[in-house]
């Protein structure tokens, strides 16, 4: 018995998932945009220690090189950027996207706008919905988390972050839009880069913010929408155009 309970369970779970699908498919399908229903996920990690170990690696990439002949430590080397877990991984930038995919198992997709739906939104804090985004030849990372930065008052704080360097990062600009019952709220920013660290972001309020009831507006039965889109800045295209 409770071996069919937990396989019902599953299926049940399954069906639920697949009608989000089909319902966020059938809203957004006469836009041509591509729809990716991610689950949440409760974060494992909210150490401090984390944004100051990214900072630490980001500024010791600027001191001149070591001369003496002890063993130093790889300055290039980023601790894993995943905001979810406390992961003791440390790469170069070029492979965090593999490290992301592999080991914490983020799906990415391809496009240059897409739908991001996040399913139940009423989970208790702290929760986050993750999913990467390739597009314009970069990827980036689009974190969605529902935090209570005063207790008792959960709010729901949006970003994206490209997997890449702070220069590289001013290069962008990323649209952030929610449309329901005639009602539409934007936001629109420079894309921070994954060296600062999303716990910092999210800290100075640098991203979409939106308060429970807020939220609730704009979700359909639990599930909240946000459309994507990722263009080149008009400085960078100015410059391409020279």
């Amino acid at each position: 018995m409770l071996f069919f309970t937990q396989c019902f369970g599953a299926v049940l779970d399954l069906i639920h998932l697949r009608f989000q699908h089909y319902k966020a498919k059938r809203v957004f399908s006469a836009a041509g945009q591509l729809v990716c229903v991610v689950n949440p996920t409760h974060s494992l990690k909210y150490a401090p220690t984390r944004c100051a170990a990214v900072q630490a690696s980001t500024e010791q990439s600027i001191l001149p090189p070591c001369h003496h002949h002890e063993a130093v430590h790889d300055s290039q080397l980023l601790p894993c950027t995943c905001p979810l877990f406390s992961c003791p991984w440390e790469g170069h930038l070029e492979v965090v996207v593999s490290h992301l995919r592999q080991t914490h198992r983020i799906n990415i997709l391809q496009g240059a706008e897409i739908v991001f739906l996040a399913t139940d939104m009423h989970l208790p804090a702290p929760t986050d919905w993750i999913i990467m985004h390739s597009c314009l030849g970069h990827q980036f990372l689009l974190v969605l988390r529902k935090q209570e930065k005063y207790e008792g008052h959960p709010q729901f704080f949006a970003t994206m972050m490209l997997i890449g360097t702070p220069t590289q990062a001013d290069n962008f600009t990323y649209r952030l839009e929610l449309n329901r019952n005639q009602r539409r709220l934007k936001w629109e920013a420079t894309p921070r880069s994954i060296l600062e660290c999303v716990d910092s972001v999210i800290s100075d309020g640098d991203c979409l913010v939106l308060n429970t009831s807020l939220a609730q507006l704009f979700s359909d039965n639990g599930s909240l929408a946000i459309g994507i889109a990722i263009t080149t800045s008009k400085v960078h295209s100015s410059e391409a155009e020279m």
